[in-house]
């Protein structure tokens, strides 16, 4: 077989991607004025082949399996049909989409409610790990037409009985080998078990293992085959490069590569709305032309925005992936992805947003050091490496700020009331015996508004602390804990080297499995399944082993993570209470008469 088919039943070929055709638009795959008013609107011109080939299928009612490697378009693949067929006048829910993260979780959230402008009455929820239950109770509550979530929270949501499938007509697994990898095999099945029989499924999937193709036979009905040749990734006019840091360094690092990098706009991603109002503030008070751009902008604000960044008023933009959708600004040299996207498909759109049109470009990103493994699944992507930059010295900042004053100089020497200034100062000169360089520089601390001119020195670096020892202290080795019933081991053995054990406070009670537990930290710690050792469940808490490599940081993350609503209070396992030798006095005992 060659590479680009999914294998399929005999005698049934695969649709193969025969590329984009130039006169096929998106009102010719069957959607809907409004709709199709909208993609223009975001700057889609004409459909990638995945929605070439899905968008008519499930438009028919077909059920679709989708072999798609990143930067296809397959969200808007399957959920542009799903607007189509929604009835808003309906209060049930309708359209379920399970994604394998929170972050993917709500990308596809905030890009299907882009995608649903102009459809009146349209609700779109996202429910996912992390999050309180009070927003998403009241949100099933009035009635979500389209819900977003990982498999995890969306078995909460049905075991508490506050999630409703008895209606659904749309179901889609979307990265669906990722969720398989991640643990959420049994939780898929339970979800796809208490859907209705008759429903349409989409399960678009990076890779097609086994384990996916048993899920495809067993719950879709005669799916129409798609395989997309992979996604020509960024463009080779852009120079991609990334940078250590840690999080809370990455604002100061942001500012020195802006003052040093020679450019003209520059693009900074964020993953959510909230983080791109805080940042442009933040750079606003620095100093820098700075805006937010996000999906809570309405359409005349978005447009005023992107106007002042073509005509230079602005020189910074702030946004998500969704608000960058089709956004293609000749003055944007740099993108800078301030937040590392969990989803490798949204950093081959954030890159396309410089470079385009045969222009060069430059392309930052921002790692932290839990953050590596995604760096190589970006490079996977791109097709290429990427390489490593430092941050900008001290000394480079200063040279750059002496140059750009000097500029300013010579420039403000054009100006037409330069002779009327000068002749200003010659006089105050004279009239106070004051040197000419010294009123230079007292005009020049004028314009400095009491912020120090020159960088200072970076401190030097304190050794680091050692980290507070995670084992058990100076106890014996006892024998490993047996599994408890409801357990589950993960990837290595108890008390296997190089693992250290945590206590949580979820167990049995709240009808948590080893999955549940893998899920929720997984997404809140950005933890790999190689960082899990044995997983023990019992009755009030449970004992999840983690990598010891595992940076403190993460703790951090994970320190509000909740598992069925109930905070797990992650702390490292100390065992159980000892006992004294020294037993208490007790009364004797009298002889029986």
């Amino acid at each position: 077989m060659r590479c680009g088919q999914i294998p399929t039943e005999p005698g049934k070929p695969p649709v193969q991607d025969t590329g984009p055709v130039d006169s096929v638009s998106f009102a010719d795959l069957g959607l809907g004025p409004a709709i199709v008013e909208v993609l223009t609107s975001l700057g889609y011109e004409t459909p990638t082949p995945i929605q070439e080939q899905a968008v008519p299928a499930l438009l028919e009612g077909r059920d679709v399996v989708g072999l798609a490697q990143t930067g296809t378009g397959k969200t808007a693949a399957f959920a542009l049909p799903i607007l189509e067929r929604i009835d808003p006048t309906r209060k049930q829910t309708q359209a379920l989409v399970l994604a394998p993260t929170r972050e993917l979780a709500l990308q596809v959230c905030e890009a299907i409610t882009s995608y649903a402008a102009r459809i009146k009455g349209v609700r779109v929820l996202p429910v996912y790990g992390g999050q309180g239950y009070g927003a998403q109770l009241s949100g099933l509550e009035r009635g979500a037409h389209v819900v977003v979530g990982t498999p995890g929270r969306v078995m909460d949501h049905l075991d508490r009985g506050s999630l409703d499938l008895s209606n659904l007509d749309h179901l889609v697994l979307d990265e669906a080998d990722e969720m398989l990898a991640m643990g959420f095999a049994d939780d898929v099945e339970r979800i796809l078990a208490d859907t209705p029989e008759y429903k349409q499924v989409a399960l678009f999937s990076a890779t097609m293992p086994a384990q996916i193709r048993r899920l495809a036979k067993r719950y879709l009905h005669d799916p129409v085959d798609i395989a997309t040749a992979a996604a020509t990734t960024s463009t080779t006019t852009v120079r991609q490069r990334w940078i250590q840091v840690a999080h809370h360094a990455k604002l100061d690092t942001l500012t020195r590569i802006l003052e040093v990098e020679a450019g003209d706009g520059m693009i900074v991603f964020v993953r959510t709305k909230q983080a791109t109002e805080d940042l442009a503030e933040r750079l606003r008070s620095r100093g820098f032309a700075a805006a937010a751009i996000n999906g809570d902008l309405v359409q005349a604000q978005r447009e005023r925005t992107i106007g002042a960044l073509r005509s230079g008023a602005l020189d910074l933009l702030v946004a998500t992936d969704v608000a960058a959708r089709g956004l293609d600004v000749e003055r944007i040299t740099h993108v800078v992805n301030y937040d590392i996207p969990h989803d490798p498909e949204a950093y081959v759109h954030r890159v396309g947003r410089t470079g385009r049109a045969g222009r060069s470009g430059e392309a930052i990103l921002f790692v932290t050091p839990r953050e590596r493994r995604l760096l190589a699944a970006i490079e996977k992507v791109s097709g290429r490496p990427v390489e490593e930059m430092r941050v900008p010295s001290v000394d480079e900042v200063n040279e750059r700020r002496t140059a750009r004053f000097a500029q300013a100089i010579t420039e403000s020497m054009g100006s037409p009331q330069f002779h009327t200034f000068r002749a200003l100062v010659e006089e105050y000169a004279r009239d106070h015996a004051v040197d000419m360089t010294d009123v230079a520089a007292g005009l020049a601390v004028m314009g400095a508004d009491d912020k120090e001119f020159f960088l200072r020195p970076d401190p030097p670096k304190a050794p680091r602390a050692e980290r507070p020892q995670r084992d058990r202290g100076e106890r014996p080795e006892r024998a490993p804990r047996p599994t408890s019933s409801g357990g589950g081991a993960g990837p290595r053995a108890a008390n296997s080297t190089g693992f250290a054990p945590y206590r949580i406070a979820v167990g049995k009670r709240h009808k948590i499995g080893p999955s549940a537990i893998v899920g929720a930290l997984a997404n809140e710690g950005g933890l790999r399944r190689a960082d899990f050792g044995r997983i023990t469940i019992g009755v009030e808490h449970s004992i999840v082993e983690l990598s010891t490599d595992v940076p403190d940081e993460v703790f951090d993350a994970l320190a509000n993570t909740r598992i069925s609503g109930k905070r797990i209070d992650i702390r490292p396992d100390t065992g159980p209470p000892r006992r004294t030798n020294a037993k208490p006095d007790r009364k004797p005992r009298q002889k029986r008469r």
